[in-house]
């Protein structure tokens, strides 16, 4: 399969082979001559340096690289396998049916010299969410969907995370729409409500919007990675910190955004990613995985943190962050947070200074998620979290 970058859609640049080895268990990239000698060309990620010769994963079932983000997650994969039923599924299989909306501006193609993605429907608009909503349920039974609602699924297959969801047009831009997963949470609204309350500490985030089902909501999130018709190159931290050989945490993301940010925002980057950690940490936010964060590049070919995306509380109460925090490791603490504050360019004093704003934004939560239409029973539910006693102790732990 041939592998192409696609920023400037009209014209597709041919950047490689990609081909599986170690017992189809990887997927390999090899950069063509004419993309390493192109004005255009760059290294795609720091592990895919612009050089001759067969490049590899380290680990098996992985895709190499940058390359490792323009295939579908759990979802993605799910779907697949119910509506394309392909005789074959190795990675690369995974990578091309992923088809032509895939996250991020990388782009796959059967033929050598031409780039032809998967055949995928239209993206649907607004008028399709209910019938949408219908297939995906449909998809998590593991039931039969129809050709009109695979249409409606097939472009978001790409769109990463384990949760149901697919594309939409809304107002001319492309959206990812979320749906809950069932339960007892109406978490698609919480999930606005915490974007919404992340915005209020001063957290650049994606824009949402609540979308009302006959039961509960989906959520619509605007793309990032998408500027008009431009693609735009995106790296998870996954990726860019594996890339990297550094440690899957905060403070290691802070450091990386020093090399690979613009010096004149290198600053500000480091201190909106201390913000979001913090955040997270005070909403019980402990799915904060490495791909839950990402870079973007720029047309200056320097990265920034895209917005922020997938803030909701986990409601779980575990104590710990996905992501490493500070020197205690992945404890969900101020202390710990506050503990390498000099690797995100604070000082102590403006640390705790922050610290402080988010905890006093905070600590409005009801005021919001009431504001929002989140029900009464999901806010008793989220407080035992949000208003326990280990958050409360965060907050308390600024005036000892």
């Amino acid at each position: 399969m041939s592998l192409w970058w696609l920023a400037d859609v009209q014209v597709p640049k041919r950047v490689g082979t990609l081909s599986l080895q170690d017992l189809r268990r990887k997927v390999a990239l090899t950069y063509d001559h004419a993309w390493i000698a192109s004005a255009q060309g760059f290294a795609l990620s720091e592990d895919l340096p612009l050089q001759t010769g067969l490049m590899l994963p380290a680990e098996r079932d992985t895709a190499v690289g940058a390359v490792d983000d323009a295939r579908p997650d759990q979802w993605g994969e799910r779907v697949i396998r119910l509506l394309e039923r392909p005789a074959r599924l190795s990675l690369l299989e995974y990578l091309y049916f992923a088809g032509d909306d895939r996250f991020g501006a990388l782009g796959v193609s059967l033929h050598p010299d031409t780039y032809v993605a998967a055949p995928t429907a239209a993206m649907p608009t607004f008028d399709g969410l209910a019938d949408m909503h219908q297939a995906v349920q449909r998809v998590m039974a593991g039931e039969a969907v129809s050709e009109q609602q695979r249409r409606l699924l097939q472009p978001g297959v790409s769109m990463g995370g384990a949760r149901p969801k697919s594309l939409m047009h809304i107002d001319g831009a492309s959206w990812v729409v979320k749906f809950s997963e069932g339960g007892e949470l109406d978490s698609p609204l919480i999930e606005h409500a915490s974007m919404q309350l992340a915005r209020r500490c001063g957290i650049h985030t994606a824009d949402t919007l609540a979308l009302p089902l006959p039961q509960g909501h989906a959520l619509a999130v605007k793309r990032f990675d998408r500027e008009g018709v431009r693609r735009l190159h995106v790296l998870s931290s996954h990726v860019a910190l594996r890339a990297a050989g550094e440690a899957m945490g905060y403070p290691e993301l802070a450091q990386l955004i020093r090399r690979l940010g613009h010096p004149d925002q290198v600053r500000a980057q480091q201190q909106e990613l201390f913000r979001r950690m913090v955040f997270n940490m005070l909403i019980d936010n402990t799915d904060d995985h490495e791909k839950n964060h990402a870079l973007v590049r720029g047309a200056d070919g320097f990265y920034a943190l895209s917005p922020a995306f997938d803030v909701l509380p986990a409601a779980q109460g575990l104590g710990y962050q996905q992501m490493r925090v500070g020197a205690s490791g992945h404890e969900s603490s101020i202390a710990n947070a506050l503990s390498q504050a000099r690797a995100f360019g604070l000082t102590d004093a403006q640390a705790q200074q922050t610290v402080a704003e988010i905890v006093s934004q905070v600590a409005e939560w009801k005021v919001v998620f009431q504001g929002l239409n989140v029900r009464d029973s999901d806010i008793d539910l989220l407080a035992q979290y949000l208003d326990g006693a280990h958050l409360r102790e965060q907050g308390a732990s600024l005036n000892r």
